[in-house]
């Protein structure tokens, strides 16, 4: 619960949330790029109101209270806007790192499911986050408030990683092996119980789209009614709708099969960890029982929980119904964030980001002390597939954050078609000729184009400002003229070597071959 907002407070929180307001307005404006401009007005007007903030609040308290949410949510959303115009090496555009970086640390101390190699990463972003806001420090580019929110945030999500560190070192060298066997094994179960859930809805809704009873009976009609029914009372929620669990027999059993098929190696792994037991423990060189046994042995309990509840799956093919409209969301947002990673060079606008960071926090909030619960207070089953997918969009968001490029998205059509280009002018160089003017002729059009749109050597944005990004695109435009350059030479190499002499050369006259055409006409 937070606390409620001081009196000198208010009119800092009006116009914060006057200040996010004006940042949605901005964010939903498809129909122009989004201006530098626009982004260091509304920067240089947060940073005011914590300015303001910082000069009625004590720097020793800790405060949480509606100012303090909305002031994150004016961050992350800044920061996603100076990632979307390019300045990603400036530290506002680390906001919405370290806040998408905090939440997965989050979640694996909960799970308590990592390793070494899964924080390796984490360390390394960390320090690269942490040079950016050191180098805004020393340069004095951005305020001291600013800087100094971000170097508390960093500091936080560093003692957090090193809380899970810790808890790795307590693990003695005997148990490392399988302590990393087990985290790889649970990830594996988990994905299976979430495929196993998303293949059976799909298989739902097939049957639905195709209007076929999953009983493999006739669709119902108005005369199969009784006397008295009203055609019209069916509710298509709860009668047309097919559940998973109603799909034909064979195909059940063909489902099943194969579910026991995938979990039966998975099975056997876990058993071959838990031979290695001894009244209950695990046992190192010369018998001896290492120290943090607690940490290997409920993981491989935990792993045989997931088991059985795959197992109940496959008997049930469905995730409770109480929990059904969480997982439907969390897979559609799991499956948006995934085509976002593949295409996001071309359609992300890294403010898009925001409403799936807002929808994942509103489903996050819904846990009670960890786990998912329904009306009375239950924990119905499908937890882990919940949670799998959970993590999985955050691990998603933080990919997306973590791949922005320091350009312009005035200028990421550009460098895109470059990148095209020169993918094109390395394939054509890879496999060799033999080219003709003709074939390079595609290439020199485009690059003639890009460089017609430069203005004094720099790529102009529409309001007459220069957008970021301009060295990374100059160094692709650059890249290309090279390799463009090397297979003319390469061609004009093979075109001495593979010169042909008029003079050898036969040309049939068109006389010669109108006389051919008649004798062929003759002969039928």
């Amino acid at each position: 619960m937070s606390a409620p907002v001081a009196q000198e407070e208010l009119p800092i929180l009006e116009a914060v949330i006057n200040i996010r307001n004006r940042l949605t307005v901005l964010k939903k404006n498809r129909g122009e790029f989004i201006k530098p401009s626009d982004v260091e007005r509304l920067y240089q007007a947060i940073v005011k109101q914590v300015t303001r903030l910082n000069e009625v609040r004590d720097d020793h308290t800790t405060y949480n209270n509606r100012l303090d949410t909305t002031l994150a949510d004016v961050f992350n959303l800044l920061s996603l806007f100076f990632l979307t115009v390019g300045r990603t090496r400036e530290c506002p555009a680390t906001y919405s790192q370290i806040a998408s970086m905090r939440q997965i640390l989050d979640h694996m101390d909960e799970s308590g499911v990592y390793n070494e190699s899964d924080l390796a990463p984490f360390h390394r972003r960390l320090a690269e986050l942490r040079n950016i806001v050191q180098h805004d420090v020393e340069s004095g580019k951005h305020p001291p408030a600013m800087t100094k929110l971000l170097e508390r945030q960093l500091n936080e999500c560093e003692n957090l990683l090193r809380k899970l560190q810790d808890s790795l070192s307590v693990l003695s060298p005997e148990l490392i092996p399988i302590h990393e066997r087990l985290v790889n094994v649970r990830r594996q179960l988990v994905a299976l119980a979430a495929k196993e859930t998303a293949r059976e809805v799909a298989l739902a809704q097939a049957h639905a789209e195709k209007g076929e009873d999953p009983k493999g009976k006739a669709p119902a009609t108005d005369y199969d009614s009784g006397p008295g029914s009203d055609p019209n009372s069916r509710t298509p929620t709860r009668e047309s709708t097919p559940k998973p669990h109603d799909m034909p027999k064979d195909g059940r059993d063909k489902e099943s099969i194969r579910v026991r098929a995938e979990l039966k190696p998975i099975q056997e792994e876990l058993r071959k960890i838990d031979s290695k037991r001894v009244d209950g423990k695990f046992l190192g060189p010369g018998g001896s029982v290492p120290a943090s046994q607690a940490i290997c042995s409920s993981l491989l309990e935990e792993c045989f929980e997931i088991v059985q509840e795959i197992r109940a799956q496959d008997e049930s093919k469905n995730v409770a119904s109480s929990l059904k409209p969480i997982y439907d969301r969390l897979s559609e947002i799991r499956k948006e964030l995934e085509q976002l990673v593949l295409t996001h060079r071309w359609s992300l606008r890294e403010t898009d980001l925001w409403n799936y960071s807002l929808s994942l926090q509103e489903i996050d909030k819904m846990r009670v002390d960890g786990k998912f619960v329904d009306a009375d207070g239950n924990r119905p089953e499908g937890q882990y597939v919940l949670l799998y997918l959970l993590r999985r969009c955050y691990g998603l968001i933080y990919r997306l954050l973590s791949s922005s490029e320091p350009v312009s998205e005035e200028l990421m059509p550009i460098a895109n078609k470059l990148s095209t280009v020169k993918k094109c002018l390395n394939e054509v160089l890879k496999y060799g000729g033999p080219w003709s003017p003709r074939d390079l002729y595609p290439y020199q059009l485009a690059l003639h184009q890009i460089d017609s749109m430069r203005r004094d050597g720099k790529f102009v944005g529409v309001d007459g400002t220069v957008p970021e990004g301009q060295g990374i695109v100059m160094a692709h435009l650059n890249e290309c003229h090279e390799l463009l350059e090397m297979l003319k030479e390469s061609m004009d190499d093979g075109g001495e070597d593979e010169y042909i002499d008029d003079d050898d050369y036969e040309f049939d006259s068109p006389s010669s071959s109108s006389e051919e055409g008649d004798r062929e006409g003759d002969r039928e």
